[in-house]
């Protein structure tokens, strides 16, 4: 057990992050809804036909939505574009080893 939540740390932290932000949202959505319901002078329920359910579901799949067009927007670009210098740019590679081959004729000059 020990080594599977030190092999998967990160996956288990962000998959409680999830879950607890999850249920944070649902909380405050359902007193919110209530709150709305009772100013109508209505009785809040979970599900049927305008139950917190379908407010839930809304903002649920609305978050999601966004979340996956950023991620997916950030994947497509940049496998395609890049910016100069940054992490994800090829150029930093080339440019180390560059440097390497320049180190290592140095070290054989040196050498012989």
């Amino acid at each position: 057990m020990r080594k599977f939540v030190a092999d998967y740390s990160l996956s288990l932290v962000l998959a409680g992050l999830f879950i607890v932000s999850w249920l944070i949202q649902s909380t405050a959505g359902w007193v919110e809804f209530a709150a709305e319901q009772e100013q109508h002078g209505q009785i809040a329920s979970l599900f049927g036909p305008s139950g917190y359910i379908w407010t839930w579901l809304e903002a649920t799949f609305e978050n999601w939505q966004s979340e996956f067009l950023q991620l997916f927007t950030m994947v497509v670009l940049t496998t395609f574009l890049i910016h100069r210098h940054s992490h994800e740019s090829r150029d930093n590679q080339d440019q180390m080893q560059e440097q390497i081959e320049q180190i290592l004729a140095e070290l054989k000059g040196k050498g012989t």
